[in-house]
């Protein structure tokens, strides 16, 4: 997949794949013949546009290969769909899982791409149904989708969010069971988990900070399911920096702004290391 070449001021990702799998991740290429530690994810994970990740921090900090699993606009369906690599996640002693929005998943309501997660793919009946009005043709990503139906009606929107969020903790409680007894969930945004999230705010360019309509009830909600929950919400420092240290195309203002940089990765590192150490 093209996307692991940025291109010009992004940093060089060294685009790998692991067995047989389609999906290309951020490289060097991991030896995983002995005992590793696997890192699922969003664009976070992949560390897009930071030239050390928190999976490569963690890794060089406990001498233990870190494979870095973590796909650009990927959520729990990107793994559900790629069998290989969820064998490889399973391998190994530890997996960290950083909760991604509940928009990136096929729905009753519509169906997003298998690999590209943010890609909006089509509505269903039940969608065209609920929405008679709007036209989806012109529509081609999962966060746009949202905001225009939030702002065709909220009690329409309201069946919709509520759909997201069942099938969000389905997949997720899925997603886990295939991963290694030892698991860490990881919510790494700009705010801490919200008590209810059930709107996206329109008047930011990606619709919101953190995994969208993901709350505290949904990540309750999988507590039974994994070892630890971590929260890593960046410091006054780490916002201060902003997109200082981050490497990345002139035309990728808006979306590096809207990403961690060096500081809130190192953050990150720092407060998984304990806590893998106290898993494994």
């Amino acid at each position: 997949m093209s996307y692991g070449f940025a291109g010009a001021g992004a940093p060089d990702y060294f685009p790998c794949r692991y067995g047989m799998s389609r999906s290309v991740f951020r490289g060097p290429r991991r030896d995983l013949s002995g005992a590793y530690l696997a890192m699922i994810g969003g664009s976070q994970t992949f560390g897009k546009y930071v030239t050390a990740p928190f999976p490569t921090l963690v890794e060089e900090a406990m001498g233990v290969p870190v494979a870095n699993l973590g796909g650009l606009n990927a959520g729990p369906e990107f793994y559900l769909a790629d069998p290989e690599t969820l064998a490889i996640a399973r391998g190994a002693r530890l997996a960290v899982v950083q909760i991604t929005g509940a928009e990136a998943l096929s729905n009753r309501y519509y169906t997003v791409h298998s690999r590209r997660n943010d890609r909006f793919l089509g509505a269903t009946p039940a969608l065209r149904a609920l929405y008679p009005e709007v036209e989806f043709t012109d529509i081609h990503f999962t966060r746009h989708l949202l905001l225009v139906l939030q702002a065709a009606g909220v009690d329409r929107f309201a069946k919709v969010v509520a759909a997201l969020k069942s099938t969000w903790i389905d997949r997720m409680r899925t997603l886990l069971s295939h991963l290694p007894r030892q698991r860490i969930l990881l919510w790494m945004a700009d705010d801490p988990v919200p008590d209810n999230a059930t709107q996206l705010d329109p008047g930011t360019p990606f619709a919101g900070p953190g995994p969208l309509l993901v709350d505290g009830a949904m990540v309750a909600a999988l507590l039974p399911e994994v070892s630890t929950f971590l929260q890593v919400v960046p410091s006054a420092a780490a916002r201060a920096e902003g997109v200082r240290r981050m490497q990345f195309p002139e035309s990728a203002q808006h979306s590096a702004h809207c990403l961690p940089g060096a500081t809130a990765h190192r953050e990150a590192a720092e407060a998984l290391i304990p806590a893998i150490l106290r898993v494994v």
